[in-house]
């Protein structure tokens, strides 16, 4: 039987989260943190990783420090990862760090939670990446300790990848029994840790055969697709799954969301009515990549706040 940590679908009403890049010192990005709360948005998430695609070499900074600080200057929105993993993440350290971010933010803190890839994270600190089914299996030990780790006071695991001997978590979270977690994943085994241990399921949408990122009317089926496979999961697992969020990250793989108010209204609707109950959008920067306008996001965030948006109720979840 899944453990279900809050139910998430208690408004009909489609939450808006931003993602924001830790590109820019702390100076200017802290106003971004500050903007995007007053433009009432109902989540924000930063990456977790050591660098990424074409802007390693450009300036990046850390995902827990950057959510302390965006904590410490928001009251309202909630704050997140999208998405740590194991890649060059430790459970027990992990932990602590999960614990403190939830106190700083006064219960507010997501754990957006992915698998991770074969990129830079996985070569940073060793030679060779991870396979496909290594991952899977780091994954799977790695969710199922932090799980532990984050409602006991106590915990000892002897596992195959990680090992935890009386690991203390005092106080604990300040969110009971732990912070919600939001699971990426798109493969059976993911979904089914999602279904188990999330409060929100996450998904960046379909893969184009290429490569490519996709309009929104030809990711529409592969999205559908990809909703019913974590309905199943959610039925395999012995959950209700109206009780599991579905979190959509764009900008990545399905573009074209944010290029107009129209878009934006256009994509809500169909996105919304799929069964999507999170939309997260990349804030606009002057390059690629997110490269776009400030002025229309301010458009759409408005639109957004009409809906009903920025509210306590609806800023608990994911």
């Amino acid at each position: 039987m899944a453990r279900t940590f809050g139910t998430v679908r208690d408004s009909a009403l489609m939450r808006f989260g931003v993602l924001i890049l830790p590109t820019e010192s702390w100076f200017d990005q802290g106003q971004t943190w500050r903007h995007a709360e007053g433009l009432g948005f109902d989540h924000a998430w930063t990456f977790d990783h050591l660098a990424w695609r074409s802007l390693r070499d450009a300036p990046w900074f850390g995902a827990v420090p950057t959510l302390a600080a965006a904590a410490a200057i928001t009251s309202r929105i909630r704050l997140g990862t999208l998405v740590a993993s194991p890649n060059f993440r430790h459970p027990v350290p992990f932990a602590r760090e999960l614990m403190t971010l939830d106190h700083i933010s006064a219960g507010r803190f997501t754990l957006g939670i992915g698998a991770g890839g074969s990129g830079f994270d996985a070569t940073t600190t060793r030679r060779e990446p991870w396979g496909r089914r290594e991952r899977a299996d780091r994954f799977e030990e790695f969710v199922t300790l932090l799980d532990e780790l984050l409602t006991e006071p106590v915990t000892t695991h002897d596992g195959r990848h990680y090992q935890a001997f009386g690991a203390r978590m005092h106080p604990g979270c300040l969110q009971r029994p732990r912070l919600p977690f939001a699971v990426a994943a798109g493969g059976p085994r993911g979904m089914r840790l999602a279904a188990r241990f999330g409060t929100t399921w996450v998904t960046e949408g379909p893969l184009a055969p290429d490569g490519s990122a996709l309009g929104v009317g030809s990711a529409l089926p592969g999205l559908a697709a990809e909703l019913g496979r974590i309905d199943a999961a959610c039925t395999e697992v012995g959950r209700d799954p109206a009780t599991l969020g579905r979190l959509l990250c764009v900008g990545m793989r399905i573009s074209g969301v944010t290029a107009s108010p129209e878009a934006f209204r256009d994509a809500v609707g169909r996105f919304e009515e799929l069964g999507v109950t999170d939309l997260v959008v990349p804030w606009p920067r002057p390059d690629n990549p997110f490269a776009g306008d400030l002025g229309t996001l301010e458009v759409i965030a408005a639109e957004t706040r009409a809906r009903g948006g920025g509210s306590e109720e609806r800023a608990s979840s994911p």
